[in-house]
């Protein structure tokens, strides 16, 4: 495959903008189907998390955090996409992997502390207020306040980058292929946004369904305790005790709501991001 196709890159601001807005659209829309997920991922089970009650718990973390996250990560992954094509020697596939990586380490820096806390507010028995629970999270861990922070707001920063590499490295390089050729086969440079949505939910979906077992690591290690309330001491300890407690099916925990949700949000989230592309583009070129 190469990506030397003629679609143009957007600028560094436009890559921003539109991500961005793109993750406020898809995480404010779909939040309940990330409650129901994260719920079921629970180690206490899906009805002590709250079952089907409370299901938008922790929308102002997510509406918070959305925006900048993703926009940090397209703004870096377009910015990587056409260094690393234009470049570098290596196929292209690995050029949209690598740059997908980097963009997620970056967008992580925001998106962890946000799914720290919105874990919380979704799975808590009490509804406690957003500065509440982020003050709950900070009291988690002893020490100075830098021990306060990655121990507590960060905490799982590391499987959190362990779980969004491999599902970067698995969508976007599909992403990009089936983009490409959708608009080969119209004779067109680049496709529409409704066939790039179609392009993202279906890459992100199987994703989504081969990456369920680090993302239930994920979501325990954040909400930082057993069903018993034994604190977890990092991800081998989750992996352990949750195969000695549950057995290996509970590492496919919500792999239906979380491929629906993914799959959904693919669809909503590239064909906005594509759509605010191209209007921005279109302004920008206009003026």
């Amino acid at each position: 495959m190469s990506s030397s196709s003629a679609e143009t890159p957007p600028p560094f601001l436009v890559a921003m903008l539109a991500g961005g807005l793109a993750g406020t659209s898809v995480d404010v829309t779909l939040f309940p189907l990330d409650t129901l997920k994260t719920r079921l991922q629970a180690p206490g089970g899906f009805i002590k998390a709250g079952g089907f009650r409370g299901v938008y718990n922790g929308l102002g973390a997510a509406a918070l955090g959305s925006a900048p996250g993703a926009a940090l990560f397209f703004s870096t992954y377009e910015t990587m996409k056409v260094l690393l094509v234009k470049n570098g020697d290596q196929p292209d596939a690995v050029s949209h992997m690598t740059a997908a990586s980097i963009g997620e380490a970056a967008a992580c820096l925001v998106r962890v502390p946000t799914e720290v806390v919105k874990a919380k507010m979704q799975t808590s028995a009490t509804q406690l207020s957003l500065q509440a629970t982020i003050a709950s999270v900070l009291k988690e861990r002893s020490g100075s306040w830098l021990s306060h922070i990655t121990g507590g707001l960060y905490r799982g920063y590391g499987i959190t980058l362990f779980r969004e590499i491999p599902f970067a490295m698995i969508q976007f390089p599909l992403y990009e292929y089936m983009k490409l050729t959708w608009a080969r086969q119209q004779n067109l440079d680049q496709c529409t946004p409704v066939q790039a949505a179609i392009c993202g939910s279906c890459s992100g979906g199987l994703a989504a369904g081969l990456t369920t077992p680090l993302d239930v690591l994920k979501t325990r290690l954040m909400l930082g305790a057993d069903q018993h309330g034994t604190p977890y001491t990092g991800v081998s300890d989750v992996l352990r005790r949750t195969l000695a407690l549950e057995g290996q099916i509970a590492l496919w925990s919500g792999v239906q709501p979380r491929v629906m949700w993914i799959s959904i949000g693919g669809f909503v989230f590239f064909g906005a991001y594509e759509t605010f592309k191209t209007l921005l583009m279109t302004s920008l070129l206009a003026h």
